[in-house]
């Protein structure tokens, strides 16, 4: 079964995810900030990653940057998630490494 690791510092909206995915068959986990999040993804081993941006802690963006930077983690799938709708934002996700960027607010 594929593990997806949410981090997502609104608990409505991580709760809103994890029910989702699971309904789904895939097993899910949260973090609430991006530090918990990095931790998670060490400890737990997901497949796939939703990351939000503006978070306490540690933003998405440094948890990208982390992840990118990491030979162990490098090639893990992130998918940002974020209410940051500027093009400006897109471009720097994806060249840090994200394979997605969806703007909440508009699904």
């Amino acid at each position: 079964m594929a593990k997806i690791l949410i981090i997502e510092d609104d608990p409505l909206m991580s709760r809103m995810y994890q029910k989702i995915f699971s309904f789904e068959g895939y097993e899910v986990d949260v973090a609430e900030d991006g530090e918990d999040g990095l931790a998670k993804v060490r400890s737990w081993g997901p497949n796939l990653i939703l990351l939000d941006i503006m978070m306490p802690k540690m933003n998405g963006m440094e948890v990208l940057e982390r992840l990118k930077s990491d030979p162990t983690t490098k090639k893990l799938p992130v998918v940002i998630l974020t209410n940051l709708a500027g093009q400006k934002d897109a471009e720097t996700a994806m060249g840090k490494g994200a394979v997605k960027y969806i703007v909440k607010s508009e699904y």
